[in-house]
């Protein structure tokens, strides 16, 4: 019978769509998260009777055919990089991008990632870096004596230094952006690897070639709206609940041809 492969198809999509929903609400407070979404296919027909196929001799056609379906597969999951809301901090060291931009991080292996989540630190040696103690590319150095960082929303970083009275200019935070954002690889750590699915990254001071602004003392917060993600939660549930009375009712055919006499 058709329908128990159909159904088990089902389970095992709706499966892997509580994972991905699952994995939304876990990161609901996440810094810069980028919520997923789950997209289904349909699989194969098989064409029993195909549409437009003679059904006469006198060349009369199928209007419709007979065609049945075999179930579904997931064909994607995909993250939509919308705008997550502004959290303030008031930290110096916590930048939000307004836009469609991503910092850039340098790796240990000399590679580039990009990433959303705008919580830095200095290091020992007066560089900004990650949480992971990755730098900013550009490197920013701050020097030994420095009160105070104020960075625009150009991405200057101009630092306030114990005994001058005006700012020392220490550099440019540029933003890089993608044709297709949702082609990028993540890697974990709130970080993304560029492949040929995102495109080549183009990057540019902020507010330019819509790159987005640099917003000091905020952070992005994730994009997950947790209502829309409970119903989808309820609505996979009951998905995966009405594939499995499929495969029992399936099962229960069956059975009832087995006891014939």
């Amino acid at each position: 019978m058709r329908s128990l492969d159909i159904g088990a198809s089902g389970m095992l999509a709706q499966q892997m769509n509580v994972d991905v929903i699952s994995n939304n609400i876990a990161n609901m407070t996440t810094t810069g998260f980028k919520r997923q979404r789950v997209d289904f296919k349909d699989l194969i027909y098989q064409n029993i009777d195909k549409p437009g196929a003679q059904s006469s001799d006198i060349g009369t056609l199928l209007p419709s055919g007979l065609q049945l379906g075999l179930g579904v597969r997931v064909g994607s999951v995909y993250k939509i990089h919308e705008q997550g809301p502004m959290q303030i901090t008031e930290n110096p060291l916590d930048l939000a991008i307004t836009g469609d931009g991503f910092f850039q991080i340098t790796l240990p292996d000399g590679e580039t990632a990009y990433t959303r989540s705008g919580v830095f630190q200095i290091n020992e040696n007066g560089s900004i870096v990650n949480t992971q103690g990755f730098e900013l590319d550009p490197g920013i150095v701050a020097p030994q004596d420095t009160v105070s960082l104020e960075i625009n929303e150009s991405g200057e970083v101009f630092a306030d230094i114990a005994g001058q009275i005006n700012l020392t200019n220490l550099g440019q935070i540029q933003l890089a952006t993608f044709i297709n954002p949702a082609g990028l690889e993540a890697i974990g750590d709130n970080m993304f690897l560029e492949t040929e699915a995102s495109g080549t990254a183009q990057a540019n001071n902020p507010g330019t070639d819509n790159t987005g602004t640099i917003r000091q003392g905020a952070l992005e917060s994730s994009n997950v709206n947790v209502v829309e993600e409970i119903t989808s939660l309820i609505t996979a549930q009951r998905a995966y609940e009405m594939n499995s009375t499929v495969i029992r009712t399936s099962d229960e055919m069956m059975q009832s041809v087995a006891q014939l006499r």
